[in-house]
């Protein structure tokens, strides 16, 4: 991930504060974005609470804890019931339910403070605060997204034709989610409720809910990476939350909801290859072209001020992808146990994928470069981790430590794009990367069901599914957040300008500095 260290301080007059008009437009886009969730969202009567819908995070085509595959040509259909009998839910698990509510905790880890210290480390010393606000501000933001509808739109079946692509509004502001809850205790839910993939879960929702939450966090918050040291804050926040609405819960739906049309098609993606990584990855790129380059950039020093704050960032990240990637079982289980140490390996080999490329092309091993590799590898193995065995794993990571030290390096280098932090270098290659190596490694037991004896095993029809996933991931991503970040350009603008982008945004967007 490269930045550079900052010359000397160059601090310009302060600019006075946005003009009343401009205060006003923010105001306005913000309500617009609101307001228009609220009219498109609400559902038709919020009287009768909503059952149990959502599909597993991470496991489509399988259901997540049982291994359960959906029939092929499961058909969408509305809310459903929330019990596989009218009479008797779902027990709960204290194991199972155990471990998710601690993969909950480590994934939100991830980016608070996980994310958050890793891109600062990264930064000029005048922006630090300023990236440690953009990962705790979409904390804050996404939670109350998910809460309000993002959760409902991803993870509940959809109705008519449109549920392949959207989920309905049955969990709008997580209306019914309490419904079952007696005396204090809850019990299990169903996913894919009403539908042929219907697998009853150990969990509660409400636990289901928010470990989805923390990955809806997590992918607008690397984004963030790509347009490092100049974007406003306020557009940023604006960006984030319709974005998170638009693009995110939408992919979610498509790979993870049982109804969803790539998971009816058999992709697979355990824990967010395409709808995490490779998602925020290609938004990345798109953020950085449409703002352009940093001030100086190719001419002045802009090096991490700070590579020890990354390297703990990095190693909370590391840690908190066992959450990420065991947790997507949603259960204490063997396929837990198979996740987590296929990410341990993968993650390994590419930190030392990278360090070795850099030592023979650049002749010295740097800090810098073993910590991106581990990120790198961690990204690749995502999608396949659920899926693959160890000796698989070792391959993705050294592929994926070896392409994306290439593509941070040499391919941004020739293509002339600015991303500050690598998120396209790192997450949208090495999404790709794992997504694809998926579908050639794949071991079939891994997924096997009484259904399905054989599982999905790895094959060129597979990873032509996977393809597919890839591409239309990359497209709607692309399109949907350059027409997002035009939109807010000409109304309360994107970027700080030239002097304020010198003087950095720690003083200038939060009247703070580091000493």
């Amino acid at each position: 991930m490269t930045g550079f260290r900052p010359p000397h301080s160059r601090a310009g007059s302060r600019k006075a504060p946005f003009p009343l008009v401009r205060r006003l437009g923010f105001g306005v886009a913000g309500l617009l974005v609101l307001g228009t969730v609220a009219l498109v969202a609400a559902p038709p009567s919020m009287a009768q609470p909503a059952a149990p819908t959502t599909a597993p995070a991470g496991v489509a085509p399988t259901t997540q804890g049982s291994g359960v595959q959906p029939a092929p040509n499961a058909s969408p259909t509305s809310t459903a019931p929330a019990t596989p009998t009218a009479t008797e839910p779902p027990k709960i698990d204290s194991g199972d339910t155990a471990w998710m509510l601690t993969s909950t905790a480590l994934v939100l880890m991830m980016t608070i403070p996980g994310l958050a210290l890793f891109y600062a480390g990264m930064v000029r010393k005048k922006n630090i605060l300023a990236t440690l606000m953009q990962s705790f501000a979409i904390c804050c933001l996404i939670t109350i997204t998910w809460m309000v509808a993002g959760y409902s739109l991803a993870f509940t079946n959809g109705t008519g034709d449109t549920a392949p692509y959207f989920g309905d509004l049955s969990r709008f502001f997580l209306d019914g989610i309490a419904s079952h809850i007696t005396k204090g205790a809850d019990v299990g839910f169903v996913l894919g409720a009403g539908t042929d993939a219907a697998s009853p879960q150990t969990i509660p929702e409400s636990v289901y809910m928010m470990y989805q939450m923390t990955f809806a966090i997590i992918t607008p918050a690397l984004i963030c990476g790509a347009f490092a040291d100049r974007m406003k804050f306020s557009a940023m926040c604006v960006f984030m939350v319709a974005w998170s609405l638009l693009v995110y819960s939408p992919i979610a739906h498509w790979v993870w909801a049982p109804t969803g049309w790539l998971s009816k098609a058999g992709t697979l993606d355990f824990a967010g290859g395409t709808v995490v990584h490779i998602n925020a990855g290609v938004a990345g790129l798109v953020c950085c072209l449409v703002l352009g380059k940093r001030v100086g950039y190719g001419q002045d020093n802009m090096a991490p001020h700070n590579l020890a704050l990354a390297v703990i960032g990095a190693s909370l990240l590391w840690v908190g992808w066992f959450g990420f990637n065991a947790g997507s079982a949603v259960g204490a289980n063997g396929r837990a146990g198979m996740a987590m140490a296929v990410t341990q390996i993968a993650t390994a080999a590419a930190a030392l994928g990278w360090m070795f490329a850099e030592w023979i092309t650049k002749g010295k091993p740097s800090v810098l470069g073993i910590i991106s590799g581990a990120v790198a590898g961690l990204v690749a193995i995502t999608p396949a981790s659920g899926f693959v065995l160890p000796g698989a794993s070792l391959i993705i990571g050294v592929a994926a430590g070896v392409i994306c030290f290439w593509s941070a390096t040499w391919l941004k280098h020739v293509l002339g794009y600015d991303d500050s932090l690598d998120t396209w270098g790192v997450h949208g290659v090495g999404g790709i990367v794992g997504a694809l190596l998926t579908g050639v490694f794949a071991y079939g037991p891994l997924s096997a069901t009484d259904a399905s004896p054989d599982g999905t095993s790895g094959s060129l029809a597979q990873l032509l599914i996977q393809a597919e996933a890839v591409a239309v991931t990359v497209v709607w991503s692309a399109l949907v957040s350059f027409v997002l970040l035009m939109l807010i350009k000409v109304t309360i603008g994107l970027r700080v300008d030239r002097d304020q982008e010198m003087e950095g945004l720690d003083l200038v967007l939060h009247g703070e500095q580091l000493f």
